[in-house]
């Protein structure tokens, strides 16, 4: 354990520490205290009434908001499907997630035994205890690629997994081990925790419109416990799944609990003639159509939503969602939305995942800058909370913020062709905004970049005794590459007649000439002006983006003559927000978007400092200390891990690759009469070990006392 500033680290270690927790047989006597309703020799834990969330406590139901977050089960070095949490971190989350005011977590598929054994040991001594939505996930290959839930080997298999999990809970299961799946003895029955199933995935439109093509005349279903009206083959088939989930934990366990399965905008039954996406508005997932019978409606059923503010792209068109006033009087496209969907719907709604990350990369805009990335983890918290709270006042159930902790697996369409697939869990790609949904980070900012002097003597790669320019040292993570120049002053007027270029080269034999001796072919030049300009560049032949968009899918257009120079020309740094688009109700059309993500941001980069900016880029002193991380994604690295960097894009595609014997750096200032100073031994290599085991420090985000705050006033 680290304690830095007041703020509470937890570092990871080569062997876990022995397990503090009490006994199982301990753990399972005290989840037998828990109160449970029983009617008809059935229990209940939880109801769903009032359209509202129900759990018996002191022999009576006490209705609760839903007040949460999801948890993944990636963490840094692995795939979530290596399981690789233990029960010491789950324990410590489950601290953490209480002490957040939140009453209720959700996960989508079995996690290790560690977790429910955690949950136990939390909600023994807590005094409100978390409750949990279990999810039952499906393997999306087969889906994709038979567009065909019926297929027999899908259908068993999901429904093996629903009782397998079923067993679990209830501490009635020995897993064994299966690649990509979590395994092992769980004799802990948690049960009376579970206070809802939620399961399936986000399902694909082709799927279920393939699906409805296929079975036109399937009809409804009508099971002992869950029935259909008017029920498409899709939701046919998802009737049977909840009909045999409640069936099997009602035959072996005497217990029920509500039901709900995944279901996300894009299949909502909402028609919104304003998306210019195709499959965005293809095929419909209607709750409506389900309803419970017999013994299955004393626990109920409720619909469960994934919910952004930015996506699918009618969210940011449709004039009656983004002129839509909100409880505050203010236009809100989230609340327009919001408010259709609870009007659409018969039974009570939940936002099992809503959210923004609070992350470099940007991939999606809203138009009232509720963006899908591009936030410091202090708007990503206050964005965070005005959400829920349109949630709360549009009549749901509540909300589970997605996500607890960011995800270094994950990809993002708008990056996932420029990095190693294979290796995405090694390092932390900050312009890929799907790994930093979390409220919980993992990223250790060895170099704080707040203008102090933390850094390793041995880092200084060069340095001279004369002029302005001092010397020059460069450090690294798993995030950023880290420089620091030395200058020797700062003064109020440096920069109105001067400015900083510094200089890195990737590519053995080939970048720019930069000082016209051939000492420096540098592929990236990063310009400082002062505070309010920086930015990075890439040589032009260096660009994925110019080649994947303009050579390659032929979407941008460039002049031919630039185009012809493009090894000679150092160009701005872009990311693509989208690809071109068509309203399809008014026939506007909607150009090729994407923004310059090299422009850097000046700021504090100190989590501990009071003006810590997570967006910050560079920060610099009158002492004439400049300190820059650098995104490793923007010097074209794809695993800084393994020194795997992008190779000949125009030779081999976007998929060339190269690996290094590290990066090149050269520095210079030059000013207004292009005089030019530079360091006469330059330029210097960095190089690294490579890493198979990445470090990491658990930190709380800013965003998190600002959730805190929030479900603490939530009742």
């Amino acid at each position: 354990m680290i304690v830095t500033g007041g703020v509470l680290f937890w570092q990871n270690l080569s062997t876990e520490p022995e397990s503090k927790l009490p006994s199982n047989k301990s753990l399972n006597e005290e989840m037998k205290k828990v109160e449970l309703a029983s009617v008809d020799d059935l229990s209940y834990p939880s109801k769903i009434e009032d359209n509202r969330m129900h759990v018996y406590k002191d022999e009576k139901w006490v209705p609760i908001t839903i007040k949460g977050v999801n948890i993944g089960m990636g963490k840094p070095g692995h795939f979530p499907g290596e399981a690789a949490i233990d029960e010491d971190e789950y324990l410590r989350w489950f601290q953490q997630i209480g002490d957040m005011n939140a009453n209720a977590i959700r996960i989508y598929t079995l996690h290790p035994p560690g977790f429910y054994k955690a949950l136990a040991a939390y909600n023994a001594q807590a005094e409100q205890p978390l409750y949990v939505l279990h999810g039952v996930w499906v393997d999306e290959t087969p889906l994709e690629e038979t567009e065909d839930a019926f297929h027999k080997e899908i259908t068993d298999s999901f429904q093996n997994e629903m009782k397998k999990i079923a067993d679990a809970i209830h501490g009635q299961a020995e897993v064994k081990p299966s690649p990509g799946h979590a395994s092992g003895v769980y004799d802990i029955d948690v049960s009376p925790y579970v206070i809802g199933w939620i399961i399936g995935i986000e399902w694909h439109p082709k799927m279920v419109d393939s699906m409805d093509r296929a079975y036109p005349d399937l009809g409804d279903f009508d099971g002992e416990y869950v029935f259909t009206e008017g029920a498409s083959p899709m939701e046919h088939w998802l009737a049977v799944q909840l009909e045999t989930l409640t069936a099997y934990e009602s035959e072996n366990y005497k217990s029920m609990r509500p039901i709900s399965f995944t279901n996300w905008v894009t299949t909502d039954h909402i028609d919104q003639p304003a998306e210019p996406l195709e499959e965005e508005d293809l095929a419909s997932i209607d709750p409506n159509h389900f309803h419970r019978k017999g013994a299955g409606t004393k626990p109920g059923m409720f619909a469960s939503y994934h919910v952004y503010p930015y996506y699918p792209d009618f969210m940011n068109l449709e004039e009656k969602y983004t002129k839509y006033l909100d409880h505050r009087g203010e236009r809100n496209n989230y609340a327009g939305y919001l408010h259709d969907l609870s009007e659409a719907n018969d039974m009570p709604v939940l936002i099992a995942e809503f959210g923004v990350p609070a992350s470099r990369g940007l991939t999606h805009r809203n138009p009232f800058g509720w963006n899908q990335g591009f936030h410091s983890e202090k708007e990503q918290g206050q964005i965070v909370k005005r959400l829920y709270e349109d949630i709360l006042e549009e009549n749901m159930m509540g909300g589970l913020i997605f996500t607890w902790q960011d995800e270094w697996f994950k990809r993002t369409w708008n990056t996932m062709d420029y990095d190693n697939p294979d290796r995405r869990p090694y390092w932390s790609n900050a312009q890929t905004n799907e790994q930093q949904f979390g409220l919980l980070s993992f990223d250790r900012h060895k170099i704080k970049v707040d203008g102090k002097n933390d850094w390793d003597a041995s880092k200084t790669l060069l340095s001279k005794n004369e002029g302005s320019l001092q010397s020059l040292a460069v450090d690294h993570d798993e995030r950023y590459l880290y420089i620091k120049t030395e200058l020797e002053t700062l003064s109020d007027t440096f920069w109105d007649n001067h400015h900083i270029n510094l200089y890195f080269s990737i590519r053995p034999e080939k970048g720019i000439d930069v000082f016209g001796d051939a000492s420096m072919r540098a592929d990236f030049r990063l310009t400082i002006r002062g505070k309010d300009e920086a930015v990075l560049e890439t040589a032009g032949d260096y660009d994925p983006f110019l080649f994947h968009y303009t050579e390659d899918l032929n979407m941008v257009k460039v002049p031919e003559k630039e185009l012809e120079r493009k090894e000679k020309i150092f160009r701005p740094i872009h990311l693509a927000l989208n690809k071109g688009l068509v309203r399809p109700d008014t026939g506007e059309e909607i150009p090729f978007e994407s923004y310059e993500t090299g422009v850097f941001r000046f700021g504090n980069g100190n989590p501990n400092a009071d003006d810590y900016d997570s967006l910050a880029d560079y920060f610099f002193t009158k002492d004439g200390r400049i300190e820059i991380r650098i995104p490793w994604m923007l010097v074209n690295a794809k695993d800084p891990s393994q020194k795997e960097f992008m190779g000949d894009i125009y030779k081999n595609g976007i998929d060339a690759s190269i690996k290094v014997d590290g990066v090149e750096v050269a520095a210079a200032i030059t000013d207004d009469n292009s005089n030019v100073e530079k360091f006469p031994d330059g330029p210097a290599l960095y190089t690294w070990d490579n890493w198979d085991l990445p470090q990491y420090e658990e930190r709380l985000k800013d965003s998190y006392p600002i959730i805190q705050q929030l479900f603490k006033d939530v009742k």
